[in-house]
């Protein structure tokens, strides 16, 4: 009785079990090989791990190890050229990778198997894939901070009305405003940084759940793979999604702060703002107004943040229902992951590059500070210091507001008998504490918006950078 090659074009991997072939429909349904392929290097150097593993515990002769490497290498080589068929009859990266090593290496190719599963393996194989976008996204985090330092480094003098409810609230130096980005992204750095040595974690060696009747060494292949430790339980090796949900979670995190920058770029580039412009490359026009300058960058990422919000709730949902071990459903984890990477990775290497290009209309910037009356806090500050309880001088200087606003005038613009009107303490020296810049100045605390302050702050995130 002849028994079909169970990795050939026709046959599943498991398919001498089952009477009739799957069908085209159900094949299609169920096969990941065309978004999961994307892991193939990961695939293949978990394989070598396992394979070198097997030949040193005695389980796989020297001959079919030397054999799984020289195909391998092939098998490599052929997918970085594009010349390697991927199959959806094999269903996924693993099938279709194992199927060519053996029609290159033969039996050696069906013995690379042996004490591992699926499960295990694609574990294994998403979280090498993971660990090393991580790294990568860490690398355009710290460009995205440095180009935020050099902007913010160019406008520490620069005076900005800071919002509190989007009404003015106190003059901020324009730098101090882009280094709060900094802070965001580099708890973002942390965080993932965090969620790596949890993916950083080996799977292979619980084959489908319940580890393997196989002499493996595997804290040999971790070392060999460089992860930091061994999954410790074979059920949760399998069937864990864990870091996939925390890294979308991180990554969530990372593009809410980009869509909050991205909110105040469009803002600030409004007419109604004026503060800044984008370079022309990052904008759009109008295909019916001629004097559109569309801000579709920071629009379209603020959209993308949506959308990685909605792979971490899929993530979640995934998994919310799932008994141990591993389920099919489990599949269903690679292309919102997938998606995250790709939308993050594509955002921050564009934005470090907005940052960078950004114009700043100096002027519209105090010409708005001056608008709302946003150095009353300095002034009830300078009661304060004469001997008044803060109290007394809030409802003063609120007065005093209410007349210059009557009057059209900043509070800077009442004249002394006037401001005197408010409290005999006032003297000459509160037109120093009234301005934009005295205001700015006075902010010496540790975090606070004077600019010395602000180059203290740049300098260390500066040497925090290495740049």
């Amino acid at each position: 009785m002849s028994h079909a090659n169970p990795l050939d074009n026709k046959a599943q991997a498991w398919s001498a079990l089952f009477s009739e072939p799957m069908s085209d429909l159900v094949q299609r349904y169920t096969a990941s090989v065309f978004f999961d392929q994307r892991l193939w290097r990961a695939d293949i150097e978990g394989s070598l791990a396992h394979a070198e593993m097997l030949a040193a515990q005695g389980i796989l002769s020297a001959d079919d190890h030397a054999a799984i490497v020289r195909g391998m290498a092939q098998i490599m080589a052929e997918i970085e050229s594009g010349a390697f068929e991927w199959k959806l009859a094999l269903e996924d990266v693993h099938l279709n990778i194992e199927a060519r090593l053996t029609q290159l290496v033969g039996n050696a190719g069906k013995r690379l198997h042996t004490g591992r599963s699926r499960n295990d393996q694609v574990a294994t194989d998403v979280r090498l894939w993971l660990r090393g976008e991580i790294d990568a996204i860490d690398a355009l985090l710290v460009a995205l901070q440095r180009a935020l330092v050099d902007t913010a480094s160019r406008h520490v003098d620069q005076i900005l009305p800071g919002f509190t409810h989007l009404q003015v609230a106190q003059p901020v130096s324009f730098g101090h405003h882009l280094l709060a980005y900094v802070e965001m992204f580099a708890r973002d750095a942390e965080r993932l940084a965090d969620v790596r040595r949890r993916v950083n974690r080996l799977p292979l060696g619980a084959a489908a759940l319940a580890g393997t009747s196989y002499p493996l060494d595997r804290e040999r292949v971790a070392r060999t793979l460089g992860f930091e430790a061994v999954c410790q339980n074979s059920l949760d090796a399998v069937s864990d999604r864990d870091f996939a949900i925390e890294f979308t979670a991180a990554a969530t995190l990372c593009m809410v702060h980009v869509s909050r920058l991205s909110e105040e770029l469009i803002l600030w580039m409004s007419q109604a703002f004026g503060f800044i412009d984008l370079p022309d490359r990052f904008c759009t026009g109008s295909s019916i107004m001629p004097q559109k300058k569309n801000p579709d960058v920071p629009e379209l990422a603020r959209g993308k943040t949506g959308r990685v919000v909605g792979h971490l709730m899929a993530l979640v949902t995934l998994m919310k229902g799932q008994p141990l071990a591993y389920n099919k459903d489990n599949q269903e984890d690679k292309e919102p992951l997938f998606d995250t990477v790709d939308t993050l990775k594509d955002t921050l290497r564009i934005f470090a590059e907005l940052v960078a290009g950004l114009t700043v209309r100096g002027e519209a910037m105090e010409r708005a500070a001056l608008k709302g009356y946003a150095t009353a806090t300095d002034l009830a500050d300078y009661l304060v210091k004469k001997g008044l309880p803060f109290r007394d001088a809030h409802e003063t200087v609120a007065h005093a507001v209410k007349t210059a606003i009557e009057q059209g005038v900043d509070l800077s613009g009442l004249s002394l008998p006037a401001l005197q009107a408010f409290h005999p303490t006032i003297g000459e020296d509160v037109y120093a504490v009234l301005s934009l810049r005295g205001s700015l100045d006075a902010r010496q605390v540790l975090g606070g918006t004077a600019p010395q302050q602000v180059r203290l702050q740049i300098d260390r995130h500066r040497a925090r950078l290495g740049g």
